[in-house]
């Protein structure tokens, strides 16, 4: 069942109204330096064997007469991620083992443990970026009503949802297969992703 943010972007999509287009999104894309972290095999989520999580603070201006989420969505499109959506984060943890995700925050802010239940907790804000590698590990501990997040993945490798000890077996072997994305979903060809996930020699 679509949510009212799944109405209002199919309308804008529609339309064009309160969004700004690719070219215009990626001028709306701030210089931010990456933050970077990595997180081990806990024995429920495997995380990346190489590839840190990458966090972009702050690293969209918004502009009033544009929607937020437009903003994101028409950004991560220009550098190649598509397939988004609009939503929060789960509550329980999971991970996906055979493609990589971003996940830009439009609205609010949440508090999003990333790496398992031995990771690390973040405060993520309006603006925010992070590039999960395949195989980390996220959940969302606690958000406002108004928290709102724009998901969207590479165009290369299947969605898939893991929570189980049943799906860590498959999911060992599919996480260092997912290449590299052509483009960082903020920056494009130049960006740190190309530079921070590196192939396997």
């Amino acid at each position: 069942m679509p949510t009212l943010e799944d109405l209002k972007g199919y309308m804008e999509r529609a339309t064009g109204l309160k969004r700004p287009g690719k070219r215009k999104a990626v001028d709306l894309a701030r210089a931010r330096k990456p933050g970077t972290v990595r997180f081990k095999d806990d024995g429920l989520i495997p995380n990346h064997p190489r590839w840190p999580l990458i966090l972009y603070r702050n690293a969209v201006a918004f502009d009033e007469d544009l929607d937020a989420a437009a903003v994101i969505e028409d950004l991560f499109e220009a550098n190649g991620w598509g397939d988004s959506w609009r939503d929060g984060i789960y509550d329980y943890v999971h991970y996906h083992s055979r493609i990589h995700e971003v996940l830009g925050i439009a609205r609010g802010k949440g508090r999003v443990r990333f790496g398992g239940n031995k990771g690390k907790i973040f405060t993520l804000k309006a603006g925010d970026i992070a590039v999960l590698p395949a195989g980390t590990g996220h959940q969302c501990l606690s958000a406002g009503d108004e928290f709102l997040v724009i998901g969207a993945y590479p165009p290369t490798g299947t969605y898939d949802e893991c929570t189980s000890v049943e799906d860590r077996q498959r999911a060992l072997k599919a996480i260092p297969k997912v290449s590299v994305p052509r483009k960082d979903p903020v920056y494009g060809a130049g960006g740190p992703l190309s530079k921070l996930w590196k192939k396997a020699k």
